[in-house]
């Protein structure tokens, strides 16, 4: 493969927009992840030997583990966000992306565990000019074109081919802009930026200008690289960590996310080859409960009555989760304790209440539709999104009045058959709504 074109950075909104797309790339990914992992069988109940489910609960560490990973990233390239003045990112499109929203070859869709999901996540966390196809149903990449008019005030999109490219893009834009513009702001007496405004002689700002307090660097996410980005040298040690932790361009692959992936993929292999008749999958499709205006009509709706309330709790779940990581990352006011409570609320509404969630409803019938498919969740992103909460009272009102419902909606499935482990749900969900409201 030929060497990947340097993108453009010659403002901050280049800068902003380079960002936000990586902010939405890391959440897609982690989607993809969560997505596979609930689509594994959990018993032998589901056809599996003691031998076969330790297997699926190895690949299933592999699994989690990545996908705390991607929430790193994403916290630190919110943290990047941060320091040059923006506002944290947590929308996206709704899946399937498919080459409409990124660049070609750039696609996310929610893939049930397998071959196929496994090709796609090495396709997607692949080094730096790694010449690869990705999975069967995905189109090929395509050569990355560089933009070569610097003269535009809006950001435009630009063509990345891996994640990689997209990081390296990033840090030297950054590198470039503090070159002409410095680090941090300049103490100028007030004639002297008068005199600049009136010569027209007024100098682009710094880029480092956030307020370090906005930074998330604390140690109840459990991740002690989380740190706080307020120069150029923290910014590449945050983006250095990224690429490492996940394609290795920059070191040894093999524990990097694609050389985890790979390993992983040579283990399935082995084992369905030993054992044609092993499938750790259940028969899962991602589906709606209405497909959102920005889908095309392709996607599946859930037909089964129960389905769709389980998935409807699951979005709104989801939704609370951003809300929570939202407040944690634009807080302003909020004592010490308060912005603890912010980050232990999004940790285990991800961790105790989204993951059993998606494995509960990957058990429920998609809908005499599809007689045989199980439904799996979406991740539904409402148009507009509700997620950045800036006032704190009403924020914080907002967050405890929704986990609330969440709580109450988890007591009231609890009492259909098959559900009762709904009932440990709705208690967390009660906790998190009472230390919230007292916080």
């Amino acid at each position: 493969m030929a060497d990947e074109p340097p993108l453009r950075v010659e403002r901050r909104e280049e800068l902003v927009w380079l960002l936000t797309q990586a902010s939405e790339l890391e959440h897609g990914l982690m989607c993809e992840y969560l997505f596979a992992q609930f689509t594994l069988k959990r018993s032998r109940d589901e056809g599996l030997s003691g031998e076969q489910l330790a297997k699926v609960a190895a690949w299933e560490t592999v699994l989690v583990d990545v996908t705390k990973q991607e929430m790193l990233h994403l916290a630190l390239a919110t943290n990047l966000l941060t320091a040059i003045g923006a506002a944290p990112h947590l929308h996206r499109p709704n899946f399937p992306i498919l080459s409409r929203w990124y660049p070609p070859g750039v696609q996310i869709a929610l893939v049930p565990f397998g071959e196929r999901a496994l090709r796609h996540f090495i396709y997607l966390e692949r080094p730096e000019g790694l010449d690869l196809n990705d999975a069967e149903g995905f189109a090929a990449v395509g050569q990355a074109q560089p933009l070569t008019d610097g003269d535009q005030l809006m950001a435009v999109p630009e063509d990345y081919q891996t994640v990689g490219h997209l990081y390296r893009g990033i840090e030297q834009g950054l590198e470039r802009l503090v070159e002409r513009h410095g680090e941090q702001p300049h103490r100028m007496r007030a004639h002297e930026r008068q005199v600049e405004r009136k010569t027209g002689r007024e100098r682009p700002g710094p880029q480092f200008i956030g307020p370090p307090q906005a930074q998330a660097t604390t140690e109840v996410f459990e991740w002690p690289e989380l740190t706080a980005v307020t120069d150029l040298a923290s910014a590449a040690a945050a983006i250095e960590l990224i690429v490492e932790q996940g394609e290795g361009a920059r070191g040894d692959w093999r524990n990097a996310h694609f050389g985890r992936f790979v390993a992983l993929l040579e283990d399935y292999l082995a084992a369905r080859a030993a054992d044609p008749g092993f499938e750790p999958a259940r028969p899962v499709q991602p589906a709606y409960v209405r497909r959102p205006p920005d889908v095309e009509a392709n996607v599946a709706t859930i037909g089964d009555p129960l389905a769709a309330q389980v998935a409807d709790l699951f979005n709104a779940v989801y939704e609370t989760t951003l809300q929570a990581l939202s407040r944690y990352f634009v807080h302003s006011g909020e004592t010490a304790e308060q912005v603890v409570v912010l980050a232990r609320t999004a940790k285990h509404l991800m961790n105790w209440v989204m993951r059993p969630l998606g494995s509960i409803l990957t058990t429920l019938p998609l809908g005499p539709q599809q007689p045989g498919v199980l439904a799996g969740p979406a991740f539904e992103i409402v148009q507009p999104s509700f997620y950045v909460l800036p006032h704190r009272e009403a924020a914080w009102r907002i967050l405890a009045e929704r986990l609330e419902q969440l709580a109450a909606r988890a007591d009231q499935l609890s009492g259909t058959a098959g559900l009762g482990q709904l009932t440990k749900l709705a208690t967390d969900l009660h906790g998190m709504a009472r230390d919230t409201a007292s916080a």
